[in-house]
């Protein structure tokens, strides 16, 4: 199997049109059927009045599947804490989504400039 319950992903999910809504999500392995997993983490939307990504508060469930091309999927550690990741920009001035602590993930698709 190619992922496993308890690992944690990072879920970019593509833009098909300049104005769609950014979002991202992480989350926690729950189960997993063939192709679907099912994750339960926390969604991230891009706010573009003020430029920065914001955390939803509340823990959500997604269902994805893992050859939709519509989403860019990463691991995270396990040791990660998802409760404590959020978006900065790194020293190569990508996007970066760490913990504050070891954790740092660049998100090379897109710069911290859009």
């Amino acid at each position: 199997m190619i992922v496993q319950e308890g690992e944690k992903l990072h879920v970019l999910t593509r833009r098909l049109f300049d104005g769609d809504l950014r979002r991202h999500f992480v989350g926690v392995v729950k189960a997993v059927e063939g192709e679907l997993v099912r994750l339960d983490g926390y969604v991230f939307i891009f706010e573009s009045g003020s430029t920065t990504w914001v955390k939803r508060p509340e823990l959500r469930t997604r269902i994805i599947g893992l050859s939709d091309n519509g989403h860019i999927i990463k691991v995270i550690p396990k040791h990660v804490v998802l409760e404590d990741l959020t978006y900065k920009p790194s020293t190569t001035k990508h996007l970066s989504v760490t913990d504050g602590k070891e954790f740092w993930l660049d998100i090379n698709e897109f710069s911290s400039q859009r």
